[in-house]
C-alpha cells in the first residue's frame, strides 16, 4: 500500500472545486428533495434490477499505472476500490481523480514532492490508496429509482456502485444508464431549456496540463477544442486517462519528467470530433442521439455557433422533472 511502500499517503484536500451547473438546485423542494414527476414513479424500479454487471473494480494496492489500463481496457470512468477476496467496498475513484493526480489539481502534489515529476515512478509506484476517495456514496440492491436519482441530484455524482447489506457489491449504475431507461422520443422541454450555456472550451494551441488545470478548475470533464472562433473537435478526462493507460504517453517523454508529457498538444490527446444538437430539439431527441452515437454530450449549435452544451446529467435532471 503507498502507506507503506511509498511514505505516509497524502491527505485529499476538503477544498472543493467550483461545480460547472449549481442550477441543479432549483429542482430540489424546500425540503431539500428532488421534485420528480410522475415519469420516474411510472418507472419505479430496484436497483438491483436497473443495476449493471460486471463490475470493473481495482483494489487500493494497484498501482496508478494499473488503475489506467484498466479504466482504458474498459472503457470506464469510475472504479469502485474493493477488499480482494471479500468484493466489499471501501472506496472509489474516478477518472477526474487520475485528471488531479497526473498534473490538473491538488492531488499532483504527490507526483512533484514524492517522486519528483518522474513520470515512471509516479505511475509504478504509487497506489490506488493515494488517489481515491475512501467515503464512497452508494446505493443497496433494494433503493428504487426515486431513492437513486435523489442520491445522484444531492450528492452530485453520476456513477452509483449498488451493495448488497453486507457491503458486497452486486452491480453498477450510471447516469448513461439511467437516461437510457427512461429516454422518451418526446419530453416536452426543449434542449435550450436545460443546457449550460457558459461553455468552458480550452485553445487547439493548449497543452494536456492547460486541459486538465482547467478540467479541475471548473469540475468539469470535457471541454471543446476551439481554433479561430469554431469548435475543432473534444477533450475528455476519459480521453485523458486513455492517453496514459493506452501507454502512448511514453512516446512524448524523453527524460522521464512528467512535464515533457503535460506539454503534449491538446488536440493529439483530443479528438478531431463531436455531436451537435439544435436548442429548439426536445431533449427526448437529445437523449435518443447520445444513446444512439454513444457519447455523453452534446454541443448545441445555432446557426453555425456554439451556445451551449448539454449532458447526461442535464438530461437526467430534465427528464426526472420535466411534466408527464
Amino acid at each position: 500500500m503507498a502507506a507503506e511502500e511509498g511514505g505516509p499517503a497524502m491527505r485529499r484536500s476538503t477544498v472543493v472545486p467550483p461545480r460547472r451547473r449549481p442550477e441543479g438546485i432549483r429542482w430540489l423542494r424546500s425540503d431539500g428533495k428532488p421534485n420528480f414527476s410522475d415519469r420516474i414513479h411510472r418507472h419505479e424500479g430496484e436497483a438491483k434490477l436497473l443495476a449493471k454487471r460486471p463490475v470493473y473494480t481495482t483494489t487500493r494496492t494497484s498501482t496508478i499505472l494499473r488503475l489506467l489500463e484498466d479504466m482504458t481496457r474498459y472503457n470506464v470512468r469510475a472504479m469502485p476500490v474493493i477488499v480482494p477476496n471479500k468484493e466489499t467496498l471501501e472506496g472509489m475513484v474516478t477518472v477526474m481523480d487520475a485528471v488531479s493526480y497526473l498534473g490538473g489539481g491538488e492531488l499532483y502534489d504527490i507526483v512533484v514532492k514524492r517522486h519528483g515529476r518522474n513520470i515512471y515512478a509516479a505511475l509504478l509506484k504509487e497506489y490506488v490508496s493515494s488517489i481515491m476517495n475512501p467515503n464512497p456514496v452508494y446505493v443497496t440492491v433494494d433503493d428504487k429509482l426515486t431513492k437513486i436519482l435523489e442520491v445522484m441530484v444531492t450528492r452530485n455524482v453520476g456513477v452509483l456502485p449498488v451493495l448488497y447489506h453486507d457491503g458486497t457489491i452486486w452491480g453498477i449504475i450510471t447516469e448513461h444508464d439511467i437516461v437510457g431507461y427512461l429516454a422518451e422520443k418526446t419530453v416536452g422541454r426543449r434542449v435550450s431549456e436545460v443546457m449550460t450555456t457558459n461553455v468552458i472550451t480550452i485553445s487547439v494551441d493548449a497543452t494536456l496540463k492547460e486541459a486538465m488545470e482547467t478540467m479541475i478548475k471548473y469540475g468539469v470533464r470535457r471541454l471543446p477544442i476551439v481554433a479561430d472562433n469554431s469548435v475543432w473537435g473534444m477533450i475528455t478526462a476519459k480521453d485523458i486517462v486513455r492517453f496514459f493507460g493506452s501507454h502512448e504517453v511514453f512516446t512524448f517523454v524523453e527524460t522521464g519528467n512528467v512535464e515533457e508529457a503535460l506539454a503534449t498538444p491538446v488536440k493529439i490527446v483530443g479528438v478531431n470530433d463531436y455531436v451537435t444538437i439544435s436548442p429548439d430539439a426536445d431533449v427526448g431527441e437529445a437523449a435518443k442521439l447520445m444513446i444512439d452515437k454513444g457519447v455523453s454530450s452534446l454541443l448545441v449549435v445555432e446557426e453555425g455557433k456554439l451556445t451551449g452544451i448539454i449532458t447526461e446529467r442535464d438530461i437526467l435532471y430534465a427528464l426526472a422533472i420535466a411534466p408527464s
